[in-house]
């Protein structure tokens, strides 16, 4: 094979350097007109990548040059890519958690638009998502924001992007952006959650008048691990587990021994 396509090479350059035999051979491959023949011997095409590598030129740039228009789209994309990150890592700190405004809170930088080198001029522009669980893939700058504030930023702080475990991370954001943070429930479970709470602190409000001063390690402030540690033992039953160990701190352990596990107030007494 090597041998005929040095004859081949040798006839590029001159047709007469090969025998008859091989150059009516040559003549019959369909070429284009002369003037327009873009037939080389492979030397010079292995040369030229030799030149690439030794000036290390990605081989993409000898066939695309992007334009400068192309070139400023990409780097904003990479600062819309950047400035989603930045609401996932520190949306919670400017959610808004103190619902009656008494808390001053300090500007998160890394939540400005200016702070990724994009301004107002490209809210209208369409990015996209990138790993978002937005269910879409591409969506305008301005809606991009305004559902990573409706996500991260109002009620509810989420702070997760410490997670080592991919997997575990995904299913997160996946939980929580499918939804931009405002999943709906029925009726029914609207009125087991209230119900569940109003249990929780009811038993805390009785303890502490009951038991004023005393050392009980209340569940103040975190009423919801009640309707959270139910459902956790309600699917649990539900995949097939038939047993479940509860390991907790003695903050909120009363409560959960009585308005999860059932047992009579009167037996702690």
């Amino acid at each position: 094979m090597e041998y005929v396509e040095g004859l081949f090479e040798s006839y590029l350059v001159d047709p007469n350097s090969v025998s008859e035999e091989w150059r009516k051979c040559f003549d019959q491959l369909p070429r284009v007109s002369e003037a327009q023949s873009t037939d080389l011997p492979h030397s010079v095409i292995q040369e030229q990548f030799l030149q690439i590598g030794k000036k290390q030129i990605p081989l993409y740039a000898c066939f695309f040059r992007p334009s400068s228009k192309f070139l400023t789209m990409s780097r904003k994309q990479i600062n819309v890519l950047q400035l989603i990150n930045a609401y996932r890592v520190r949306g919670h700190q400017h959610a808004t958690l103190d619902p009656l405004g008494l808390q001053k809170r300090e500007k998160v930088a890394d939540l400005d638009i200016g702070y990724h080198q994009l301004t107002g001029a490209d809210l209208d522009t369409k990015f996209n998502v990138g790993s978002l669980f937005f269910n879409k893939e591409s969506l305008k700058l301005s809606e991009i924001i305004s559902e990573l504030e409706k996500t991260y930023c109002e009620s509810i702080g989420y702070e997760f992007m410490h997670i080592v475990d991919t997997q575990e991370k995904a299913w997160l954001q996946q939980r929580v952006e499918s939804v931009r943070s405002h999943p709906e429930y029925s009726q029914e479970t609207r009125e087991s959650l209230l119900e569940r709470l109003t249990a929780a602190e009811g038993l805390e409000k009785y303890l502490a008048s009951r038991y004023p001063g005393a050392k009980r390690f209340g569940l103040e402030g975190a009423e919801s691990l009640i309707p959270m540690v139910n459902e956790l033992i309600q699917r649990s039953g539900a995949l097939g587990a038939k047993e479940v160990v509860i390991g907790m701190a003695h903050r909120g352990r009363l409560n959960v021994l009585i308005n999860t596990l059932g047992k009579k107030p009167e037996r702690f007494i």
